[in-house]
Order: structure tokens, then C-alpha cells, then sequence
């Protein structure tokens, strides 16, 4: 009797262990899912200082961040010290993290730095594809929708890829790394100038279609004029919002 039974004992281990594989397997496909506890916060932080939600000067503890994510400290403290390295936030151990302000100096940078890529990279997109044309009208009519809407976060997000779709079409790979390296600054800083100038939109609308129609028309050295010009403005708004 004794081995008329073993069969079956044999049976019942295996088929649990596939049911429990196949439960595993349909864990781990949900857990992958949900992005690690540390991205989440990074995400949450850093979306929030770009966005200015959390703006300049603002003491971030850990305890609230920790609530407002659903997570526990030490995913906090490893996302912090990620933004830190970013340049984003400053740790100050057992007060929390310090939101820093955009600089009269990394405005500066990051103006010198768009002139020049851009203004090269404006110049050799000439002639335009017809790729080119129609990526920027679809971009501009895009901005037009969310300024129109109120959504200044997401206009800043659409001006900086309109500009990034000029500087791409250059041809230059390395030029276009070095640009894509600004894209958080520029976010932060459109967004802060957004928010303290909404009638500005009205004008970046009309000088990016200013650009694209020099870009249509063929004429390098007007599109160079009109991006210099739509740049410096930029400078000299942001730097009023130094205080």
C-alpha cells in the first residue's frame, strides 16, 4: 500500500511547484510593472522642481516625500542624493533637501550654450527638409493648443522640442548630446518664465513661426537673426527673475 501511494505524493510536490512558477512568474510580471521605490521619488522630485511645484528655496524632508510617494525613507534618501548630483537639490543631513534656485550664472551657461548650437544648427538645417517643416508645424500647432489651454508646463515642454528638432536636423550627433544635456535647465527655466510672463507665450509663438517660415522660405541668415533674437530675449527675462 505504501507503494501504491508514493505516485501520487510524487505527483502533488510537482504540480504545485508549477502552479506556484506560474503564480511567481505572474507576480514578478505585475511587480515589473511598478517602477523601483527610488525612481518613483526621483520622478515625483524631480518633475515637481521642473515643473515648480516645488520652486526655489523650498526645504523637502524626507518623512513628507516618503508620504507622498508611499514609500519608505530609504528609497528617498537614494533619490535624493541622485538629484543632488543633478545639481537639483542641496542635502542638509537631519533638515532635509534644499530646492535650488536657477543661478544668474547657469542662466548665463545655458544661454551661451543655446546660441551657439543653435544658431550652427539653425543655419546648416538649410534648405529644410519636408520632414523638418511638417515636424514643426505639428510641434507649433501643439504649443498653440496648450498655451491656449493653460498648460505652461507642457508648452515648455513642446517649445524646448521644437527647438531640439532644429538642432537634431543639423546632422551633428555630437551637437545634439550636448543640447539634450540642457534639457532639464531648459525646462525649469521656461517654465519659471512661463509662469511669471504669460503674455511671453504669445511672442515664442509668433518667433517660432517666424523660424519656421524662414526656414520654409530658405533664408539662412533670417533664421539665424530670428533665433538670436528668440534666445537673447529668453536671457534677459530669466535673468529678471533673479532675485
Amino acid at each position: 500500500m505504501g507503494m501504491s501511494s508514493a505516485p501520487p505524493a510524487t505527483e502533488n510536490p510537482n504540480s504545485q511547484k508549477q502552479t506556484g512558477d506560474k503564480q511567481s512568474g505572474t507576480t514578478e510580471k505585475h511587480a515589473a510593472k511598478q517602477p523601483p521605490a527610488a525612481d518613483r521619488v526621483y520622478a515625483h522630485v524631480k518633475q515637481g522642481v521642473l515643473e515648480r511645484r516645488y520652486e526655489g528655496g523650498t526645504l523637502l524632508t524626507e518623512g513628507e516625500l516618503a508620504e507622498a510617494v508611499g514609500v519608505s525613507r530609504t528609497p528617498v534618501r537614494e533619490a535624493l542624493l541622485r538629484l543632488e548630483v543633478e545639481g537639483l537639490i542641496r542635502l542638509y543631513p537631519k533638515k532635509g533637501a534644499l530646492v535650488l534656485p536657477v543661478s544668474a550664472q547657469e542662466i548665463a551657461d545655458v544661454v551661451e550654450t543655446r546660441q551657439l548650437v543653435e544658431e550652427h544648427s539653425v543655419r546648416k538645417s538649410v534648405p529644410a527638409s519636408p520632414q523638418l517643416i511638417a515636424r514643426l508645424e505639428e510641434l507649433l500647432e501643439q504649443q498653440r493648443a496648450q498655451a491656449a489651454a493653460g498648460d505652461l508646463a507642457a508648452a515648455a515642454v513642446t517649445d524646448r522640442c521644437f527647438h531640439a528638432e532644429i538642432v537634431r536636423s543639423g546632422g551633428n550627433e555630437i551637437l545634439s548630446r550636448l543640447y539634450d544635456q540642457l534639457r532639464d535647465r531648459q525646462l525649469r527655466m521656461g517654465v519659471a518664465v512661463m509662469h511669471a510672463h504669460p503674455d511671453r507665450i504669445t511672442k515664442t509663438l509668433a518667433e517660432h513661426q517666424e523660424i519656421l517660415e524662414a526656414l520654409r522660405s530658405g533664408d539662412a541668415q533670417a533664421a539665424v537673426d530670428i533665433v538670436h533674437r528668440h534666445v537673447s530675449w529668453f536671457s534677459n527675462l530669466a535673468r529678471g527673475e533673479v532675485r
